[in-house]
């Protein structure tokens, strides 16, 4: 059983992750701006449910592969606890 120690862990390390990933994404879209490349997309997480939705089918598509990733994941630390 986990302590609630290590799951507040889990969420520190989660969140410094996101913003990482974050500033990332930033800086490498500000050095590979092409015309064509711009849209938006976004994903929703109702629980291990991922809900995709974007500018284009590619951007949707890739939302909904990073959901399913996301929704594995969670099911690795759930089955972890």
């Amino acid at each position: 059983m986990a302590s609630s120690r290590d799951i507040i862990r889990v969420g520190y390390y989660l969140i410094s992750i996101g913003v990482l990933l974050l500033f990332a994404g930033f800086f490498f879209s500000t050095m590979h701006s092409d015309s064509d490349a711009g849209g938006l997309g976004g994903l929703i997480l109702i629980g291990p449910i991922p809900i995709a939705f974007g500018s284009s089918p590619q951007i949707t598509t890739s939302m909904l592969y990073a959901g399913f990733f996301m929704c594995l994941i969670y099911i690795f630390i759930r089955r972890k606890m």
